[in-house]
């Protein structure tokens, strides 16, 4: 394909892997039912025995949590029922010392309605931070001032995304909660203020080295439009759908400004060698792909330079069927929409999205574990998909989540792929915590659990051991490029190539996926097998027809 083998030198994070925890459902260590750092830190001997090569830590910063932890109210802290920034260091300390990296959750679209900075903010109309914020005066018109908000934006949690603040006759605008404020990024103060907090974390830790990255929430979202013009309607919106989806984010979201303050993250975040700048994206391929960045001004040598994200998290793998032709047809276009130079990425499971296990069926889950790390690019791990973790079941009186409680009976709430993880079947908590864990604990824990999973050789725990192994063994899969992508009666192949570095020998690497519920021949050059996702026949030569059985994947050394 058009993209290959990215040049010399690499970086950690192109030949890494990427494991997210969210932290109030890894481990807790103190029996309030909610995980913290500590619980963390004493499950990093776990992470290195599976393989993956960095952790993604979701917010843990003081917060009133109306969206735990996504509603900010200080940048450079660690809330309590997390720890203090004390336990932080030494969980960076230790991350470090295991040869890991440790890539930060930052929210800088919006803070919470309790940090200082919109309390002043909110405190006059002439505070000096009053432009800190998005602040509107009421649309003209009859009938209260409150009930007349600036324009229609809709909020993602769902209603008007203006809320009404008596005490200054203004409105305040929200992407989500009324609790979470955007910050006004056209404002350099704000931009100073958080580059600030972005560069307090990369100073803490032993001698001055902290985090080796950013994931940047809905980085998309920073820049609204300047002249507060309402969104178009949604054409295909229906009465009784989600409130959010009856206009358009045209004013609100992936405004063209945006790219320049990404482009100001990335210098400041190039100070600091090493470090990964994620982006979390949801927008189609061709403008996901223009967050790369590109300064021409720096294009000296006539090769485009990337001055933007290292990563926009590329979701369309999640948002696709699980179908062999659609997600051929997804990785050929992906490759071709790449800017030259810009490194792939992959993302199966995430804390906003239905568990991987629960999306394709356990039948499925293993060759979805083969395809997330033999495609060329980064792969990012969500907590307890290696186990194949399902959807918990969340009775109506533990519902937690704000996008379930505005939108009750939608489906849009997150609790069920939140869940604790599911460490061992000694207790009712599944060695998550000793006390009542803040989400109920999956019904199947007994049996899928790491101590069970860790003593089963052919456990999906252990096909992720595999394959994470292999990655890091054959430059092939972790450097190479892709190629012969293609789908055949329901089975996804590809090829991955390279020139091992040590001894200058090619490497060429066939992938079958069979995505059915049913037997499939497919046709094999000669070779001789890694690796099954039925961890069976390991090292057996093939040539001519294979046999995959229902949900098998082969990876397989071409001679």
């Amino acid at each position: 394909m058009e993209n290959s083998v990215t040049p010399t030198p690499r970086l950690w994070w192109q030949d890494g892997s990427i494991y997210q925890i969210y932290p109030r459902s890894f481990q807790d260590s103190n029996g309030d039912g909610i995980g913290d750092l500590a619980g963390i830190l004493s499950r990093l001997d776990y992470l290195v025995e599976l393989g993956v090569d960095a952790l993604w830590i979701s917010p843990f910063y003081p917060s009133p949590m109306a969206d735990f932890g996504y509603d900010v109210s200080d940048y450079c802290n660690v809330d309590p029922v997390f720890g203090t920034l004390a336990d932080f260091d030494r969980l960076i300390a230790a991350v470090h010392a295991r040869g890991l990296k440790l890539i930060l959750d930052f929210v800088p679209n919006h803070s919470s309605d309790q940090h200082p900075w919109f309390l002043a903010s909110r405190s006059a109309r002439t505070s000096p931070q009053r432009d800190w914020y998005l602040w509107r005066d009421p649309a003209p018109g009859d009938g209260p001032p409150e009930s007349r908000p600036p324009n229609n934006w809709m909020s993602n949690f769902g209603g008007s995304s203006w809320t009404y603040d008596q005490r200054t006759g203004q409105f305040y605008y929200h992407s989500f909660l009324p609790q979470q404020p955007d910050l006004n990024w056209r404002n350099p103060e704000v931009r100073a203020a958080m580059y600030d907090a972005m560069r307090f974390w990369m100073e803490r830790g032993p001698n001055g080295h902290g985090v080796d990255g950013f994931r940047m929430d809905v980085l998309w979202l920073l820049i609204k439009d300047d002249q507060f013009r309402d969104n178009p309607p949604n054409p295909e919106w229906t009465p009784g759908a989600a409130s959010f989806w009856s206009v358009l984010p045209t004013y609100t979201a992936d405004r063209p400004e945006t790219h320049g303050i990404v482009a100001e993250m990335h210098d400041v975040m190039s100070a600091y060698p090493q470090r990964v700048l994620i982006g979390e994206i949801y927008l189609p391929l061709r403008d996901l792909v223009a967050y790369y960045g590109f300064d021409p001004n720096a294009a000296s040598s006539g090769q485009p330079i990337l001055r933007g994200a290292d990563m926009p998290f590329n979701f369309h793998l999640i948002q696709t069927d699980w179908n062999a032709e659609h997600i051929a047809q997804l990785i050929r276009e992906y490759e071709k929409e790449l800017p030259p130079g810009a490194w792939p990425n992959w993302v199966l499971g995430n804390h906003d999205q239905t568990r991987l296990a629960t999306r394709v069926g356990l039948g499925q889950v293993r060759t979805a574990a083969m395809l997330l790390l033999t495609l060329r690019g980064t792969p990012t791990l969500y907590n307890g998909d290696e186990l194949a973790m399902t959807n918990g079941r969340i009775p109506p009186n533990r519902i937690q989540d704000p996008a379930e409680r505005n939108h009750p009976g939608m489906g849009l709430g997150r609790d069920p792929e939140r869940t604790p993880m599911l460490w061992n079947a000694t207790s009712s908590s599944a060695g998550f915590t000793t006390g009542e864990p803040w989400l109920p604990i999956n019904d199947n824990f007994a049996e899928i659990n790491v101590e069970a999973q860790s003593a089963a050789p052919r456990s999906v725990l252990w096909l992720y051991r595999k394959l994470l192994t292999l990655r890091r063994k054959y430059p092939a899969l972790h450097r190479g490029s892709i190629d012969q992508v293609n789908a055949h009666n329901g089975v996804l192949s590809f090829q991955r190539y390279a020139e091992d570095p040590q001894s200058y020998q090619p490497q060429r690497l066939q992938i079958f996926l069979n995505l059915t519920d049913d037997l499939q021949t497919v046709t094999c050059e000669a070779g001789h097998i890694l690796l099954t996702t039925i961890l069976d026949g390991d090292g057996a030569p093939v040539e001519g027809n294979l046999l995959l059985e229902a949900g098998e994947g082969m990876i397989i050394l071409l001679s």
